[in-house]
């Protein structure tokens, strides 16, 4: 971030600053000032007042470099030199900040409200939006701060090398080092000491146990008696995942027939440092518990921590009448956000190699005696679980059905289907090839469309919310509004949401981390929709619309 050296006055004496202020030019605090407007505009998700303040002091320190750019570029043109504002230039700023500010912040209450009245968010700190502005400052200032340091970096480096080769080369050189230098301080120490402190936090949690959570007394179960993968090397979601679930008395309740235990293999981080070994032990456990004679068998790719959904694995054993079989590995300690950010070639090695493993011993079964081979997945799970396929025929030819919830904006797979849709179809719910394999829905109880045209065969399902930062967050957003912006909002979206260059990109990059504290069939959480999606997928028999309410209710107990 730069501006310009003010000039002796020509049109007015220099306001008083205070020296503990940094000085600011005229062009570039009205350009702060509109986009900190701006920011208050409203994005997918209801925002607290801190949050908001950290997006408002981003936002107004690139509108305050915007500014700046823009009138050195101005005088350029107009071949002049900047010139000292006159003090009726600042009064005039302070007043139209003051006004248009208390504007904006009050239009952004109002906003947030609405959203958190279309989600049914009852949880509201007034107080943290009384600390807004205080925030949106404080982050202005020290990103302010930041980029007049490394102004005076490259001044410095342009002197230095000023002495050795041309002025302008100097410059250009200059700036070159100190972006270089800056870009690898971010990566190279800032992000991977955050990384690595925050990853070495979460390996700590991973040894913990959730509450309520026993190891299983079934060998039908990895950490069970007779397992090949031990209790303690599962991992904290791992041993979620396997002493935790209905049972085959609480299926059968459900389904009025006698039901089966259902078998769930998993492996961890401990396991083994190789994500094709751990796979392998995974599909190694589940071979000995009886997991590839179960009429379905579902591969499960999970989030970074290791994180599977229990409303989707739920609902897949119910619906099977407990005649099923789970099976899914850990790859990362971080959260499913951060794992989102940092952990994507983890996330894809782990999908790839567990379902190659899978598929080779399914493959090598007599065709009579194979499961009907499924695939799932949540977040950074579908992103992992679409890169064992090619494209539509593949996952058409190798599974009996596939269910994507939350799919990342980068999935190759979802972008494909997604970019390549069928005219007029809109990209919050697209339609890709008439949907005669592919379909995407945001409420799969009230259907996949299009209904006027047949879905035979293998079905793949991808659940998407309109109001899910994970799916449409992209760096595209920061220079391009996208077709789901400017198509019209989703259902649970507020129609006053409109695209901004920069501003929208740090909304609901500021977004992300809260993409699962709204209730379920908003944001990034997806519970009860897992009964109708896997009823689509599955199609079993015998369950009445009312079996599927009582099935939500128990995979989404109401709060």
């Amino acid at each position: 971030m730069t501006d310009d050296q003010p000039v002796p006055p020509s049109d007015g004496p220099a306001p008083r600053t205070h020296r503990w202020l940094p000085r600011l030019t005229l062009p570039g605090c009205w350009g702060a000032l509109l986009l900190a407007c701006l920011s208050f505009t409203p994005s997918l998700l209801p925002r607290g007042g801190m949050l908001q303040g950290l997006v408002c002091g981003i936002s107004a320190a690139i509108g305050y470099g915007l500014g700046v750019v823009a009138a050195a570029v101005w005088r350029a043109f107009a071949d002049r030199d900047a010139r000292t504002p006159s003090r009726r230039s600042w009064l005039v700023l302070a007043v139209c900040a003051v006004v248009l500010f208390g504007v904006a912040f009050g239009l952004g209450q109002y906003w947030q409200h609405e959203i958190r009245r279309l989600m049914g968010v009852t949880d509201h700190n007034a107080l943290t939006a009384v600390a807004c502005p205080f925030v949106a400052a404080l982050v202005f200032l020290l990103l302010l701060m930041a980029g007049r340091g490394l102004r005076a970096l490259y001044r410095r480096a342009a002197d230095l090398l000023g002495r050795r080769i041309g002025r302008r080369a100097a410059r250009v050189v200059g700036w070159l080092l100190v972006g270089g230098l800056a870009w690898a301080a971010f990566s190279g120490v800032l992000l991977n000491g955050f990384v690595n402190a925050t990853n070495e936090a979460f390996s700590l949690r991973d040894t913990e146990t959730p509450e309520g959570v026993h190891r299983p007394t079934s060998s039908l179960r990895s950490g069970g008696p007779g397992s090949l993968v031990p209790w303690d090397s599962l991992g904290r979601e791992g041993r979620a995942f396997t002493g935790q679930g209905p049972t085959a008395q609480e299926i059968g309740a459900f389904t009025h027939r006698t039901a089966q235990e259902p078998v769930r293999a998993y492996a961890g981080l401990e396991t083994s440092d190789r994500t094709e070994t751990r796979a392998a032990q995974a599909v190694a456990d589940l071979e000995r518990a009886g997991g590839f004679e179960r009429e379905n068998l579902l591969v499960m790719t999970t989030t970074g921590s290791g994180w599977v959904d229990p409303a989707a694995v739920d609902s897949f054993e119910y619906f099977g009448n407990g005649d099923s079989a789970s099976v899914a590995i850990q790859y990362s300690y971080l959260p499913s956000w951060m794992s989102y950010l940092v952990d994507q070639s983890k996330a894809r090695e782990a999908g790839r190699d567990l379902f190659d493993a899978v598929y080779d011993k399914w493959s090598k079964l007599p065709q009579e005696r194979r499961p009907r081979l499924f695939v799932a997945g949540e977040s950074l799970g579908s992103f992992g679980g679409e890169t064992a396929f090619s494209g539509e025929y593949d996952l058409r030819n190798r599974t009996a059905g596939t269910l994507f919830a939350g799919p990342p904006n980068f999935n190759t797979l979802f972008r494909e289907f997604s970019d390549h849709r069928d005219a007029g179809s809109p990209e919050i719910e697209p339609v890709f090839r008439d949907g005669r394999t592919v379909r995407f829905t945001d409420d799969p109880a009230a259907g996949m469309p299009p209904a006027d045209r047949p879905w035979d065969g293998t079905r793949v399902l991808y659940l998407m919310h309109p109001s899910d930062p994970i799916v449409w967050w992209s760096p595209r957003l920061a220079l391009s509004e996208p077709d789901w912006i400017g198509e019209g909002p989703g259902s649970d979206v507020l129609g006053a949401m409109v695209w901004i260059p920069f501003v929208t990109f740090w909304q609901v990059t500021a977004d992300l981390p809260f993409s699962t504290g709204v209730p379920d069939g908003h944001g990034h959480t997806y519970k009860a929709a897992y009964v109708d999606a896997w009823n689509a997928v599955m199609r079993p028999d015998g369950f009445t619309a009312q079996d599927l309410d009582r099935l939500r209710t128990i995979v989404s107990p109401p709060r």
